[in-house]
């Protein structure tokens, strides 16, 4: 098992654009619906698997294009670090005064490492300055959730 790591900073305003972050229905709507349901369907179909944004179900990171891997690890330790090192980068942005703290930001590190030695997906999101947000995700591959979906690096 290996890690892949993601990240998304943006707007929080496009982050809440939820129907891009969750994989379209596997069957289109019937060919009598309404034409924009259809045309809504076939574009979600289309954006889901390159759109950058973090989707909902951490696994389906692994179908997104292999150019929004930010690191791969072998170790657990080393993949809560990269998080660790993310964390620090952004902590000055974070709007919340307690998600700056060092000694909560540590717990976070240390929760994130227990979690991935477990084989767990970890996923982690702050508000920025607003109305920015901050999306960081580690993902196990292969993946104990979404056995299915192949690593994004072969």
């Amino acid at each position: 098992m290996h890690h892949h790591g993601y990240l998304w900073a943006g707007s929080k305003q496009r982050f809440d654009d939820e129907a891009l972050r969750r994989p379209p229905h596997p069957d289109p709507p019937p060919a009598d619906s309404r034409p924009e349901l259809i045309q809504r369907h076939r574009a979600v179909r289309a954006e889901f698997p390159v759109v950058d944004l973090p989707p909902l179900e951490t696994a389906y990171w692994l179908i997104k294009p292999r150019s929004l891997v930010k690191g791969t690890w072998e170790e657990s330790k080393e993949a809560a670090a990269w998080v660790g090192e993310r964390l620090a980068e952004y902590a000055p942005r974070f709007g919340s005064e307690a998600d700056r703290d060092s000694s909560r930001l540590a717990v976070v590190v240390n929760s994130t490492a227990e979690r991935l030695s477990w084989g767990s997906d970890v996923s982690h999101g702050f508000y920025l300055e607003r109305p920015a947000f901050l999306s960081l995700a580690v993902v196990c591959c292969p993946n104990r959730v979404k056995p299915e979906l192949a690593c994004p690096l072969r």
